[in-house]
């Protein structure tokens, strides 16, 4: 089968699907998101919010929705930011799009106090009207083809099973016919042997649709690589610790890197404005993380100070373990959006919204 749904099958299998099946979130899951790493994340999105919502003329009704909530930790921290704005609070409407019961459960649980709450098991089943779209880590277990470039031309990666059982990689016998036509001009030139990744661009065209025809933005928070390249990212992560995709199906996240030029591409075709994408890192510290993070010190004990200085170094940081600079922030928006903070050329502080 395809690189693509071999993927799909373990990620989202109605039985035994990784998705489906289990809460991979904490020290005691897989891997830890940046809402998980400290309540600061969650609180700036929500002031991030709160800015496109004053730059779409404050409607009296928003939809706040978020894709892959996780826990509901992140959606909680931003809600607490937003009391601050009751205007805003109280016109919003939640919308949380999740397929994972054991973490709807989590979300209930996280979210007991909040009213006026949906779930829903696509972003098309989301009714319409004004929106902020959050999508931190969604992208990247979106599914994906890979194609291998041989003398023949460009063919699609494969996942097969050998004679005792051990899942490999392959490659289609025949060429994808006339793929090279679609190719950025930097890997038409990659060498045989190498790997091309891309993702339909259906869901970047759902957000960029929404936004372009029923005012908004959304933003995608996730790590990949600014400009479209050959490569292989396709990896396995399991308990905090990078593990052989082909092994244990369904028993390990399996996601590969975002290529952002390609959503900025599929978007501004529709006729969406982009913006950035930037670093996390820069992200961050434009909508005031650094001053939100002095602000917690100087009420906390010093061991918790430590604690808040360790999570703002890991969620800017681009040195070992940093998630800086591997993660990119960009925002998709009604074309008469011209500015978004965090994503303009200068500083924008959103903790002033």
């Amino acid at each position: 089968m395809p690189v693509w749904r071999y993927m799909e099958l373990c990620l989202m299998h109605p039985q035994y699907g990784y998705y489906v099946s289990r809460d991979p979130l904490g020290r005691e899951g897989d891997f830890t998101t940046s809402p998980e790493v400290s309540q600061m994340f969650g609180e700036l999105l929500g002031l991030w919010s709160a800015s496109i919502w004053k730059a779409i003329g404050s409607p009296a009704m928003l939809r706040l929705v978020e894709l892959g909530p996780g826990r509901g930790t992140m959606m909680a921290d931003a809600l607490r930011a937003l009391r601050v704005l009751p205007p805003l609070y109280q016109s919003l409407s939640i919308h949380l799009v999740e397929v994972n019961p054991v973490l709807r459960e989590r979300q209930r649980a996280t979210l007991s106090g909040v009213r006026n709450i949906t779930w829903h098991r696509s972003i098309d089943d989301v009714p319409e009207g004004p929106a902020v779209i959050l999508a931190n880590e969604y992208f990247d277990v979106l599914p994906i083809h890979q194609m291998v470039r041989r003398e023949t031309g460009w063919h699609e990666r494969t996942v097969g099973m050998d004679a005792n059982g051990n899942l490999y990689f392959g490659t289609a016998a025949e060429p994808t016919p006339r793929f090279e036509v679609l190719l950025p001009a930097l890997v038409r030139a990659a060498p045989l042997g190498a790997v091309f990744e891309w993702r339909p661009d259906t869901e970047i065209m759902k957000l960029a649709t929404r936004v372009r025809d029923q005012d908004g933005a959304a933003l995608i928070v996730d790590y990949g690589h600014l400009r479209s390249d050959a490569g292989d990212t396709f990896q396995a992560i399991a308990r905090h610790s990078f593990a052989d995709p082909l092994k244990h199906p369904g028993e390990a996240d399996i996601t590969a890197h975002v290529d952002f030029q390609a959503l900025t591409r599929a978007a501004e075709d529709i006729g969406a404005r982009v913006h950035g994408p930037v670093t996390q890192g820069d992200f961050l510290k434009r909508l005031g993380v650094e001053a939100r993070a002095a602000g917690l010190m100087a009420k906390a004990t010093p061991e918790v100070s430590a604690g808040i200085a360790g999570a703002l170094k890991r969620l800017t940081d681009s040195g070992r373990g940093g998630m800086g600079s591997m993660f990119k922030a960009m925002a998709v928006s009604d074309p008469r959006i011209t500015s978004i903070a965090g994503l303009s050329d200068q500083p924008d502080e959103a903790s002033q919204s």
